[in-house]
C-alpha cells in the first residue's frame, strides 16, 4: 500500500520524476542512493503504473498481476543494486498448445524436462525433425541472448558493435535483416510449431510474420534475450510485489513520492527546469536540474509544447479471471496442472496468425482470435488467500493478440464483450468441460471475468492507443539521434525513463536505469 503522499517541498530538487510507474521508480531509487534530492509526480493515487497487483473481485482474495504478467527482461543487477527484496519463480512447463490431429485432440508440450519434450513433438508431429529443428533455432537465440542482454544496461552500442559482439552472421541475418517470417519457415514445417514460435514477434505488436520494417523482430528479440537465457518467470507475490520493493527502496533512500499529483507542463532553458503540477490542493511550481519522465513520448511531447510523435496502436486484449477449479481438457495426455503451468496457446497456428492478422488489418474482428493464458495461483499459490486457496481456485490471465484499437473505436464495449466471447469460445473448443463452469463469482453473483481493450488501458493507464510499449520497440543500438543511453530528447536535461525509451517496453527497469545513469554523467561529465 502507497503511504500518504506527503506536499512537496517548495525548494528544488536534483531531479523530477513525472510518472510513479516501475521505471520511474527504478531511477528514483538510483539518484536517490547517489545522494540526489529525489520527487516523484504520480497523478494516480498509488504508484506502480501498469505493474500492479490488485484484488479486482469483489469478495475475494486473490492478488492477480493485472494489467503485466511475467518478467524477463528485469536484470539482477537492478535487483541486486538496490537491494530489492523481490524473487520470481520459473515455470515448471514453457508452453502447452492444444491440438487436434487425425480427427483426435492431442497438444505440444514444451518444459517438464527433455526427454518429455522430445515425446510430444513426436506425437504431435510423427518425426524428430521439428524437435530437432527448435534445439537448433533456440540454441541460436540463446547464444544471441547471452550477448546482447548484458548491454542492455550499458551505453548503447552502434550497429556494428551489437552485430561484432553477436559474431553469427546467420543468427544476424535472421533475426536483425529478414523477416522473422523467413527463418521460421526455414526452420519449422509444422504449422502449430511455426505458431507458437511466432508468437513471441507478436505480445504487444501488430504485425505480420513477413513485415518488411521488422517491427515483429524487434518484439521477437526482446522476448528471446531476457536475462541472457529469454525465460519468462513468475513474479512472487505479484508483479505488485516488484513496485511496492521499488518504492521502498526509493523511499528509503530519501525521495519523495507524491501520489495525486498531474504533471501539467515541463518548462526547460537546458539547466534548469520547472514542473507545474496539479493535485487536490490546486496548481503548483517545482523547480528541478533533471526531469525524467516516465511517461509515452506522446505525453513528454505534450509536457514539453513538442510536436507530438507518430500515433502509437495497441493490439491486445487483457482478461483476468478467478476459477473455482482448472477445467479438464480434451487432450487425454494433458494434466490441467501443466498445461497451465506455462503460457497456453491458443489459436496461435502459423496460417491461424495470419489470418487473424489479415482479418483484423481489414477492420474485422478475427473470427478465431488469438490468445494466450498464464495460469501464476499454479507457481506462485501465495497470491491467493486462505480461502481461495483452500477451495482450489485458481487464476488465469490472458493475453489477446491481433485486437487493434481500431477495432473498438465503433463501440469500445459491445467490439470488446464480442472479442471476449469469441476468444474464450476458441479455448472451449480444447476443454471436456466449458470454462464457464469453472468460473468462480464475486460477492455480488457476477462471474470472474475483467476484460481491457486498447482503449480501456489508454484510459486508465495514459498508453497511447493503448500500446504497452508506448510506441513501436526499437532496435537495441545506436540509430541517429538516440544519444548515448538511448534516453535523451531535444531537451538537454529532459529525459525519457519509460518504456518508449530506446531498448524499453516490458518490466525490466532499464529505462529508468538508463536514465539515472545519464543524469549521474552529465553530473560528473
Amino acid at each position: 500500500m502507497t503511504p500518504p503522499t506527503p506536499r512537496p517541498a517548495s525548494r528544488a530538487y536534483d531531479a523530477v520524476v513525472v510518472g510513479g510507474g516501475h521505471n520511474g521508480l527504478v531511477a528514483a531509487a538510483y539518484l536517490a542512493r547517489a545522494g540526489r534530492s529525489v520527487l516523484v509526480l504520480e497523478r494516480l493515487d498509488h504508484t506502480g503504473g501498469a505493474a500492479v497487483s490488485a484484488r479486482p473481485f469483489a469478495g475475494l482474495d486473490a492478488r492477480l498481476s493485472r494489467y503485466s504478467y511475467l518478467v524477463s527482461l528485469l536484470p539482477e543487477k537492478i535487483v541486486r543494486e538496490l537491494d530489492l527484496d523481490f524473487r520470481v519463480r520459473a515455470r515448471t512447463v514453457s508452453s502447452y498448445t492444444p491440438a487436434r490431429r487425425d480427427g483426435r485432440p492431442t497438444g505440444l508440450l514444451v518444459g517438464g524436462g527433455e526427454r518429455r519434450t522430445r515425446e510430444s513433438f513426436a506425437r504431435l508431429t510423427g518425426s524428430e525433425r521439428e524437435y530437432a529443428a527448435w534445439q537448433r533455432f533456440y540454441g541460436m537465440t540463446g547464444r544471441v541472448a547471452q550477448r546482447v542482454f548484458p548491454t542492455l544496461t550499458e551505453p548503447l552500442p552502434t550497429r556494428d558493435e551489437l552485430r561484432r559482439r553477436i559474431d553469427d552472421e546467420a543468427a544476424w541475418r535472421a533475426l536483425f535483416e529478414e523477416p522473422i517470417g523467413v527463418a521460421i519457415e526455414e526452420h519449422f514445417a509444422d504449422d502449430l510449431v511455426r505458431g507458437v514460435v511466432l508468437t513471441d514477434a507478436l505480445i504487444g505488436t501488430f504485425a505480420d510474420a513477413h513485415e518488411p520494417s521488422l517491427v515483429q523482430n524487434r518484439c521477437f528479440l526482446y522476448h528471446v534475450i531476457g536475462g541472457g537465457t529469454g525465460a519468462w518467470d513468475v513474479p512472487v507475490g505479484g508483479m505488485g510485489a516488484l513496485t511496492d520493493a521499488l518504492g521502498g527502496a526509493a523511499r528509503a533512500a530519501g525521495a519523495v513520492l507524491a501520489t495525486g499529483h498531474e504533471a501539467l507542463r515541463v518548462d526547460t532553458d537546458g539547466r534548469t527546469a520547472e514542473v507545474t503540477y496539479r493535485s487536490a490542493d490546486g496548481e503548483g511550481v517545482v523547480a528541478a536540474r533533471h526531469v525524467l519522465v516516465n511517461a509515452s513520448p506522446r505525453e513528454l511531447a505534450a509536457l514539453t509544447g513538442q510536436a507530438p510523435p507518430p500515433p502509437a496502436e495497441g493490439a491486445q486484449l487483457k482478461v483476468n479471471m478467478l476459477l473455482t477449479r482448472l477445467p479438464a481438457l480434451r487432450d487425454p495426455a494433458a494434466d490441467p496442472r501443466e498445461a497451465f503451468a506455462g503460457t497456453f496457446h491458443i489459436a496461435e497456428g502459423y496460417e491461424q496468425l495470419a489470418a487473424a492478422h489479415a482479418g483484423a488489418a481489414a477492420g474485422e474482428p478475427p473470427a478465431a482470435p488469438p490468445s494466450e493464458i498464464y495460469c501464476h495461483s499454479l507457481t506462485d499459490p501465495g497470491i491467493l488467500g486462505p480461502e481461495p486457496a483452500a477451495a482450489g481456485m485458481h487464476t488465469l490471465t490472458l493475453f489477446g493478440l491481433h485486437t487493434p484499437a481500431r477495432l473498438f473505436t465503433r463501440d469500445n464495449d459491445a467490439v470488446r464483450e464480442e472479442l471476449l466471447r469469441a476468444t474464450l469460445a476458441q479455448l472451449d473448443a480444447h476443454l471436456a468441460e466449458p470454462l464457464e463452469d469453472c468460473l468462480a463469482t464475486d460477492a455480488d453473483g457476477r462471474p470472474c471475468v475483467e476484460a481491457r481493450s486498447p482503449l480501456d488501458l489508454e484510459r486508465d493507464l495514459g498508453l497511447p492507443g493503448g500500446h504497452i510499449f508506448h510506441r513501436e520497440l526499437s532496435w537495441p543500438h545506436a540509430q541517429d539521434g538516440t544519444g548515448r543511453w538511448g534516453v535523451e530528447t531535444g531537451q538537454a536535461n529532459v529525459l525519457l525513463c519509460g518504456a518508449g525509451a530506446v531498448r524499453g517496453g516490458g518490466v525490466s527497469g532499464i529505462p529508468g536505469h538508463n536514465a539515472a545513469m545519464a543524469v549521474l554523467e552529465q553530473a560528473t561529465g
